[in-house]
């Protein structure tokens, strides 16, 4: 069993450094979080669900990793939209076998990357369920007017993506979200979108907000993973940006294929279609869990 609630949320302050944290006035303890954003920004917000036997096994993920993971997913959506990460807020839900030492390493992993990305803990909520639930929210900042969105790639742009695909079949455990790349896109990149579900449903969904099709040339596959894997597997959390012909993309970056005029989502591979076959959380032929190969 873990400790009382008010002894978790007050181990949970003393380690979230506060103090860090640029514009966050009043965090965790309080019924609400104040964050005092700068002159010229626009604030970029997200919410990820990660479930036990959804998102991860706890047989075969350790709770460093799963809290690693949780604040991954939502760092890359803004990486996703060329931001800085700014705080984030948690709620978590602990089933009964989730004991002290368990929610101490839990909060290890979410931390460390938070350190990293200097993303600190401004609050959340705890509780009791059956299972492991947690749901992260991410504020993120990107200069005002120069947030990447899903829906302005153009006619000719070239399709890239920030590295090889496949890594659901490489246990891809702690994911790294690529904000540095991001930052890299502000002001360059015509249109980003961060690859969680695979490339094949992403990039129809990039496709259909633009209303424009893709053509692909070439995937970028992990060793160990095949062109199927890479296409659908999801759990990259790479990013598939477009950019105009002549514009420099980041260094590690690859070149997949070109922005085409036809059906908004169509996407072909070499003159072949390719059906949208990632991971859909509603699809009824879904895998058990995202880590069941």
């Amino acid at each position: 069993m873990t400790s009382s609630e008010l002894d978790l949320v007050r181990r949970i302050r003393a380690r979230s450094r506060l103090a860090s944290a640029r514009g966050l006035v009043v965090g965790i303890g309080d019924d609400c979080a104040v964050f005092r954003p700068r002159p010229g920004e626009d604030l970029l917000f997200t919410t990820d669900l990660l479930i036990e036997d959804v998102h991860f096994r706890r047989d075969t993920h350790s709770a460093a990793e799963i809290g690693h993971k949780a604040l991954a997913r939502g760092l890359s959506d803004i990486a996703a939209m060329a931001g800085d990460p700014r705080f984030c807020l948690l709620s978590l839900a602990l089933p009964a076998w989730a004991d002290d030492a368990w929610v101490q390493d839990f909060f290890t992993g979410l931390f460390r990357l938070a350190r990293r990305w200097n993303t600190p803990l401004a609050g959340g909520d705890l509780s009791r369920a059956r299972q492991l639930t947690c749901d992260i929210v991410v504020c993120g900042a990107s200069p005002r007017g120069q947030a990447l969105r899903r829906d302005a790639a153009r006619i000719g742009d070239l399709i890239y993506v920030s590295g090889r695909l496949g890594h659901l079949w490489q246990e891809h455990r702690t994911p790294q979200p690529r904000i540095d790349v991001g930052r890299k896109l502000r002001g360059r990149a015509t249109a980003a979108i961060d690859l969680s579900d695979g490339l094949s449903l992403d990039l129809r969904r990039l496709c259909v907000a633009s209303k424009v099709s893709a053509e692909l040339e070439s995937i970028p596959v992990m060793q160990g993973a095949t062109l199927e894997q890479a296409l659908h597997g999801g759990e990259d959390y790479e990013l598939l940006f477009t950019m105009p012909p002549g514009a420099k993309p980041p260094r590690g970056s690859f070149r997949i294929g070109k922005i085409v005029r036809g059906r908004a989502g169509a996407v072909r591979l070499n003159g072949e279609r390719v059906p949208a076959k990632g991971y859909d959380h509603f699809r009824s032929d879904r895998p058990e869990t995202r880590h069941s190969p």
